[in-house]
């Protein structure tokens, strides 16, 4: 027995938002937009700058 198309569930379709995209917050506005890493290894963070670090820095 098939199912015919109005018995079948359907997928709500997405609403549509007419807000302003500048009132909510962007993932850049947090520290972790930022690629702050949350485990806070001190020995990490300094290997990482130094692997980060310009050539005429040195």
């Amino acid at each position: 027995m098939s199912a015919t198309p109005e018995s079948e569930p359907r997928e709500p379709k997405p609403a549509l938002v007419f807000d302003d995209p500048l009132d909510r917050q962007s993932p850049d506005d947090t520290d972790r937009g930022w690629g702050e890493r949350p485990d806070g290894d001190s020995a990490a963070d300094l290997r990482r700058f130094l692997d980060e670090k310009p050539p005429h820095h040195l």
